[in-house]
């Protein structure tokens, strides 16, 4: 009850006291406050601001001049250097890419600082973003990297015949993120690089000579030495079998046109240091070709071996060298060759049989 008492007094106590709290403003103290505002003290800070705006700007538009001169600059000479060190072309469209755009990036964000914008949390969001598209894209991502080892090790190049689990054929183009392989039915496969840069991958083109194998079944009763006889002069006939010891490798070719040490101190030191002024392949005129030290001679001479005697045949490996260009011809044309002659020579070519003895007491 003592509380309902007090209200209404309470309810005409304030406006009153607002009254009271609130000045009153006529208006010859208006004209009083503005003729005694201090518009000097504005004018100097407005003029002092808008100095101080345009040497930021002036300073900024400078500096993002120059930094783009400086970045193109680098960015020809990373270019020089890396075709000189003969880097895939697909790595070298990446690489230049990825090193103009962090650079301008970096230019950016300083000229951003220094026209007084805070850019830590424009980093951190750069940052954040960043983040989640790489946790996005993680997949993705093992794939460039699968593809950038690939580039930059080359287990095999355009042009080889690999195999890789089931799949077999010519690599046509090696990707960021996949390589393009053509079967020889010329199907497209596309297969991911993680998988090929940490798989198992047969490189069928990577040895410059390749050991054909044939195994052909004659009959039981056919002389051996016969047919090895036949099959030997077959792979002699054959100009694309090889004979005798042949190196494995090929030999590193040396550059055509290799610089003088003159030309090399005229260089400036930072392209020297860069690896643009060092000589590469001859050392000198008239050195001989560099050799790889893990190049070996392999006796290519042909060869038949009994292999296996089996239920209905006698089984002969015969084994031949060739380049690895020549293997499908080679191998298609010397079976043509072994299907002809063989039958000429007298040897027999056997069909599965089974003998079967009926006993006459069992009626």
């Amino acid at each position: 009850m003592i509380l309902l008492d007090l209200l209404p007094i309470m309810a005409d106590s304030v406006p009153s006291l607002v009254r009271d709290s609130v000045p009153v403003i006529t208006p010859h103290q208006v004209a009083s406050e503005i003729k005694d505002f201090d518009w000097s003290g504005v004018i100097n800070n407005v003029s002092q601001g808008v100095v101080s705006l345009a040497f930021r700007l002036l300073a900024a538009i400078v500096v993002f001049i120059v930094g783009r001169f400086i970045i193109n600059k680098l960015h020809n000479l990373f270019r020089g250097l890396m075709e000189r060190r003969k880097v895939e072309r697909s790595l070298m469209t990446f690489l230049l890419s990825a090193f103009r755009f962090t650079f301008m990036f970096i230019l950016v964000v300083t000229v951003i600082g220094l026209l007084g914008i805070e850019t830590s949390s424009f980093i951190a969001i750069f940052a954040s973003a960043g983040v989640a598209v790489g946790l996005a894209l993680s997949g993705t991502l093992q794939n460039f990297a699968g593809g950038v080892l690939l580039l930059m090790l080359k287990p095999y190049k355009v042009g080889d015949y690999i195999e890789f689990e089931n799949y077999k054929g010519y690599v046509r183009e090696i990707q960021i993120f996949h390589t393009i392989i053509a079967t020889i039915n010329n199907e497209i496969i596309i297969v991911p690089n993680v998988g090929l840069s940490t798989g198992i991958v047969n490189n069928y083109s990577r040895e410059r000579i390749r050991r054909v194998e044939w195994r052909v079944s004659i009959a039981y009763g056919d002389d051996v030495d016969r047919a090895r006889e036949v099959a030997l002069s077959i792979l002699h006939e054959d100009k694309r079998v090889l004979d005798g010891m042949v190196g494995n490798h090929a030999e590193a070719e040396a550059d055509e046109t290799p610089e003088t040490s003159q030309e090399t101190k005229r260089r400036p030191w930072y392209l020297r240091w860069l690896g643009f002024g060092k000589k590469r392949g001859l050392a000198s005129e008239g050195a001989e070709k560099v050799v790889s030290p893990v190049a070996a001679e392999i006796d290519c001479t042909p060869s038949v071996h009994v292999e296996e005697m089996a239920d209905s045949a006698v089984i002969i490996l015969v084994r031949g060298w060739c380049a690895s260009s020549d293997y499908w011809p080679v191998l298609f044309d010397i079976n043509e060759a072994i299907y002809k002659q063989f039958p000429e020579r007298g040897l027999h070519f056997p069909f599965p049989q089974m003998d079967v003895h009926l006993n006459p007491t069992l009626d």
